[in-house]
């Protein structure tokens, strides 16, 4: 069976998934890749320790990513460094093979990710990715920024009090 490769793969076989404690931690051409994907200037450190539970072939994966990466300024494009400390817990769960769930199930905000597999193993190192790239802000501003919105005249205009016309008013 072929397993698709991301740019941090870490597959784990789920029959040795109970009680195993897992790092991540990106090497340089795996950051390198990992921030052309996500459209960064740079991933500085990308590191994610997770302890992992099996309940038949459902593998509950709890723990942090913590990353150092250089994104662009939304406005302005310059260099602006930022850091991720996330919590992490996923569900990795076999796939069905119809394309439905099993059964139907409502989640709330607390409950965890829930990621699909096939075969007998997952890909740990592929959730973290996509965890960092759910912590980037794509609307993150710097220092620069109100400076250089004010020259291409992208400030928010003044706004009136709706009531200011009221007041002259006298009965």
């Amino acid at each position: 069976m072929t397993h698709e490769v991301s740019e941090l793969s870490r597959w784990v076989a789920v029959g040795q998934a109970q009680g195993r404690e897992v790092e991540v931690i990106a090497d340089a051409a795996e950051r390198d890749r990992l921030a052309e994907r996500f459209g960064l200037v740079s991933v500085e450190s990308l590191e994610a320790k997770l302890a992992l539970e099996k309940d038949g072939m459902i593998v509950t994966a709890s723990g942090r990513l913590q990353a150092s990466f250089v994104q662009s300024c939304a406005i302005s494009g310059d260099d602006l460094p930022a850091t991720a400390d996330e919590p992490l817990l996923f569900q990795f769960v076999p796939e069905t093979g119809d394309g439905e769930p099993d059964e139907e199930i409502e989640l709330d905000a607390s409950d965890c990710d829930e990621i699909t597999y096939t075969g007998d193993r997952f890909d740990i190192g592929e959730a973290v990715a996509q965890s960092l790239a759910l912590a980037i802000d794509p609307f993150a501003t710097g220092p620069e920024a109100d400076r250089i919105r004010t020259e291409v005249g992208l400030e928010e205009p003044e706004k009136e009090n709706p009531f200011a016309a009221l007041k002259g008013l006298k009965t």
